[in-house]
């Protein structure tokens, strides 16, 4: 029987690909436990976090002329 065709080669430069199907499975692991964790709820799960939102502590001081200025500056 003839060899199955693989249309990727395999990449002699690539990293490590024990490592590589380690951290997906950890990364499925995560996944799946957000899954587990969330139900059941209507918010799809993320593996990745938001990033914080800026405060505005230092913007309540400006009057609303500074405002306009520093959109056009």
């Amino acid at each position: 029987m003839a060899e199955k065709f693989n249309p990727a080669p395999h990449d002699k430069h690539a990293a490590n690909p024990i490592a590589a199907m380690e951290a997906d499975r950890e990364a499925h692991k995560k996944l799946e436990t957000g899954l587990m964790d969330s139900f059941p709820a209507s918010d799809p799960i993320s593996a990745a976090q938001p990033a914080r939102s800026k405060p505005d502590g230092d913007r309540e001081n400006e009057s609303l002329w500074d405002k306009v200025k520093a959109v056009f500056s």
